[in-house]
């Protein structure tokens, strides 16, 4: 944020203090409401259930539901986009990369082993991300302004990152991802301001590389990459709060924040209310066991 001059050292001081302290109130907010997330549950369509199968880690649940989507809206770039992350997600979950305590603890991340991946379930991946991407040009070429699929080519671009920092341990080519996921995301706001789910690219590339070392920070910001603590947690609080498929994950970022803020009971009672939401995801269950 830049900051006037002033030639009156008083209003100098005035506003250094507000400076000082302004990030301190912006977490105290964050704090006052992390727990209050209202409900939005994913039911009342096949696109909605896929998303909740999901989350449950019904993969093969979520797969047919998709492609019921896929086959209905043949033209809606989200069934496509939508069956990769179930393709992610199950590859994530055979490989145990969905792990609170691993993003909490940054040596262990830093230092993670680079893993094997299923080729299958990688041609899967690959399909459905090209698929949804052309079908999300095609819409754009007709209308520029497409919020759906200005926000499909950021999940498409997202997932990629995911999968190159996660699994391949690619971490300047996730990182060109996420600068790329985080450009659209605010192409797709800009055209729908109600696309809550758009922020979490945002949220998740400001607060994941803001726990980077201050040198490095500062070459990622010349780079053109966003590093913001502040502004990651309120885009994610923001995503958790008002979004709809990407909340639970949103959720999920901000347990990994409460243990790294040393804030276990706030970590526990996220991951609480989301073990109720989604009873058959024994990971959460999981997490919560090793939170002390």
């Amino acid at each position: 944020m830049s900051v006037e001059v002033h030639v009156i050292s008083s209003q100098l001081k005035a506003k250094s203090t507000r400076r000082r302290y302004t990030p301190i109130l912006l977490l105290l907010l964050l704090l006052a409401t992390t727990a209050a997330f209202p409900a939005s549950p994913l039911t009342g369509n096949p696109l909605n259930d896929g998303y909740h199968d999901m989350y449950n880690l019904q993969f093969l649940d979520a797969h047919l539901k998709f492609e019921q989507w896929m086959t209905s809206n043949p033209a809606d770039p989200m069934g496509p986009v939508s069956d990769a992350a179930a393709w992610l997600f199950g590859e994530f979950n055979r490989l145990h990369v969905i792990d609170v305590q691993l993003f909490a603890d940054q040596s262990r991340f830093d230092n993670r082993d680079r893993l094997t991946p299923d080729p299958i379930v990688r041609k899967h991946f690959d399909d459905r991300t090209d698929q949804a991407s052309r079908l999300a040009d095609t819409a754009l070429q007709r209308n520029p302004k497409d919020a759906n699929a200005l926000y499909v080519k950021t999940l498409v671009s997202g997932m990629r990152s995911d999968y190159a920092l996660m699994i391949e341990k690619r971490d300047l080519a996730a990182l060109n991802y996420s600068k790329e996921a985080s450009a659209y995301s605010k192409q797709a706001l800009a055209a729908d301001p109600t696309l809550y789910d758009a922020h979490l690219a945002s949220g998740v590339e400001n607060y994941m590389l803001s726990l980077k070392w201050a040198p490095l920070r500062w070459l990622l910001s010349f780079s053109g990459a966003s590093t913001s603590r502040e502004e990651g947690l309120r885009l994610l609080h923001l995503t958790a709060e008002k979004g709809h498929y990407l909340a639970p994950f949103a959720r999920m970022m901000l347990a990994v924040a409460a243990l790294r803020d040393n804030r276990p009971q706030e970590a526990r009672d996220i991951l609480t209310a989301l073990s109720k939401e989604y009873p058959q995801n024994t990971l959460y269950a999981q997490e919560l066991s090793r939170i002390h």
